[in-house]
């Protein structure tokens, strides 16, 4: 049996078609499973594969004769294409001006995302590589401000009614148990951002999801790879960046819908369908104001061996 997800638990299928076949050996070379062997000069399918097929579809895509077809695990030969231009991909200094261009948007002008621009942004999160195909990452797409807002209201009542998670009776009581950096955490993040979140939308502004005309959740399942959700995020922010929208990752939601009863009727009405251990909500918009310039960036620290 191959390595289960939400989605299926079998294995898949691989046919190959001998007399198409070659035996040049790239199917050999690419399936990291050992699922493929040459055997009399033709690709053979291995008696000893590591998990069984995943379908990952490598076999097939880098087939020179298409002579191997994969079916199963939500894979079909139906679901290969072809470059259209293979020889001409973004150089780096391209790619890397819409990195440094991008901002972390709070304000959007009062303009509707399309729902053709959405299904964009999700068609190129789609090509996010993942741990296990198929991909285990769902996503709860909001679009237009006003079902924006109504989310973050609904998430802003789901804090005030859990406000002793950062009472100071549950501190104290928690105190012995927390390390130094958990303790100043709580204390300098999450217990403002009660008071910003609730505070704020009690007057009327949304200071969770800045009025967005569209957010995105990308949650897992409890078998996706926990990087999943947040590499697909990566994928949508980009492809939003490339479309002259701006974006902004907010982290602050997901670990607060995770647990409890007022989580899960707030998760069961957007139709949230797992508890998650990695979860990201972008949004995007067109901007309000355009930057002049742009701010370099570092990492903690880079060493090399």
């Amino acid at each position: 049996m191959s390595i289960p997800t939400s989605r299926t638990e079998e294995t898949a299928t691989v046919t190959i078609d001998q007399l198409k076949c070659n035996g040049c050996g790239k199917c050999v070379t690419v399936c990291s499973d050992l699922g493929f062997e040459i055997i009399n000069g033709k690709a053979a399918r291995s008696e000893k594969p590591v998990f069984g097929c995943m379908a990952c579809g490598q076999c097939m895509v880098v087939c020179p004769e298409n002579a191997i077809n994969v079916t199963g695990r939500c894979l079909t030969p139906d679901d290969l294409f072809p470059f259209t231009e293979p020889s001409v991909k973004p150089d780096y200094n391209s790619l890397l001006q819409l990195f440094q261009s991008r901002r972390s948007i709070r304000k959007f002008r009062d303009q509707p995302v399309s729902r053709e621009v959405i299904d964009l942004i999700l068609t190129a999160a789609q090509t996010a590589p993942m741990g296990v195909p198929p991909s285990d990452v769902n996503v709860v797409v909001l679009q237009g401000k006003e079902k924006v807002r109504q989310f973050s209201s609904d998430y802003c009542n789901l804090l005030d009614k859990n406000r002793w998670f950062v009472s100071g009776w549950f501190m104290a009581l928690m105190t012995p148990f927390y390390d130094k950096r958990t303790i100043r955490f709580f204390k300098k993040f999450i217990r403002p951002i009660y008071d910003i979140y609730i505070g704020s939308m009690n007057k009327g502004i949304d200071q969770v999801t800045y009025d967005a005309p569209v957010a995105f959740y990308f949650y897992g399942t409890p078998y996706c790879d926990p990087a999943d959700p947040i590499i697909a995020a990566t994928y949508a922010m980009t492809a939003a960046e490339s479309l002259g929208l701006g974006s902004c990752m907010l982290g602050a939601i997901h670990p607060f819908i995770q647990f409890g009863s007022g989580a899960k009727e707030f998760r069961d009405k957007y139709k949230i369908r797992f508890k998650s251990r990695e979860g990201l909500v972008l949004i995007v918009g067109y901007p309000k104001v355009k930057y002049a310039r742009g701010v370099k960036r570092t990492f903690a620290n880079v060493d090399f061996f």
